[in-house]
């Protein structure tokens, strides 16, 4: 956990802790020798590397170091990085991805809640309880909507295998192709849940993937459909900018790949059952 000695890394390292997560070590420079809820703390991640063996790592540490923190980790051979951080500027996220290129380190965020997977473990800040454990994977570029569509799945039986916001932010570390890929193959996931928004093209790539190599049942929503064009809805990815990043160009490509697309959020616990032949 880099940042656990702040107060909102404090806070969630209790929350992941009371979930069953194993926190072996915390990082924040010039508190080394220190203990959070006795979890040891290191001033550098290679120590909590090289000493407790961590090889995952939870990032809450303020935006204008949030990127050296991620080249921090990744180069003391962390294999998973969850960066929480919003307001990291672009920038710094242009070093971050030419940094992690062609390395094994896999980042999701930034700017985003973590990865669930619901009674197992939890690396982020998405809320506990609204999670069960079931088959169904969220991927998301929104965190709020995520927690929505998670207490439909949970409500109507479902349930969720995993859920991974990917982050709404201009460069994130990992697309929905990427998680996509891994889910083809996880056993545990019968369906997918998609979250996407206006502004970039993740959708309409996520979708051509889809219509060619994905062969489980897919339902999306996407967030931003009456947005006028210039306006930044919520995230800083979240932009209608070049003719691109329509709402109505992402639903056209996701439908035309055989994917349902949820047009109000309140029926995506239905239409998901029903998909699903539940």
């Amino acid at each position: 956990m880099q940042g656990i000695t702040g107060r909102e890394g404090t806070f969630h390292t209790k929350q992941m802790l009371a979930y069953g997560t194993r926190v072996v070590a915390g990082v924040t420079p010039g508190k080394g020798g220190q203990a959070v809820e006795g979890i040891p703390v290191f001033n550098r991640v290679r120590d909590a590397v090289e000493k407790e063996g961590a090889d995952v790592s939870c990032i809450f540490v303020p935006p204008p170091f949030a990127a050296d923190a991620v080249i921090e980790a990744a180069d003391a051979g962390v294999k998973v990085i969850v960066c929480i951080t919003e307001g990291i500027p672009v920038l710094d996220m242009i070093r971050v991805a030419a940094f992690l290129k062609g390395k094994e380190t896999v980042l999701i965020g930034p700017n985003c809640p973590g990865i669930i997977s619901p009674e197992k473990t939890k690396v982020g800040i998405m809320p506990g309880p609204i999670h069960k454990r079931g088959s169904m994977a969220v991927i998301s570029r929104s965190g709020t909507l995520t927690y929505e569509v998670v207490d439909q799945l949970t409500r109507v039986g479902l349930g969720e295998s995993t859920c991974i916001g990917i982050g709404g932010d201009p460069i994130v570390g990992t697309t929905f192709i990427d998680h996509l890929k891994w889910f083809r193959d996880d056993p545990e996931t019968e369906g997918v849940v998609l979250i996407g928004e206006i502004g970039g093209t993740a959708e309409e790539e996520a979708a051509e993937y889809i219509r060619s190599e994905f062969d489980k049942p897919v339902i999306a929503f996407i967030a931003g459909r009456t947005a006028p064009p210039g306006r930044r809805m919520g995230h800083a990815g979240a932009i209608i900018s070049g003719g691109q990043g329509k709402a109505d160009d992402k639903i056209k490509a996701l439908e035309a790949a055989g994917i349902r697309v949820v047009l109000n959020l309140s029926t995506l616990g239905k239409t998901a059952m029903e998909v699903m032949g539940k």
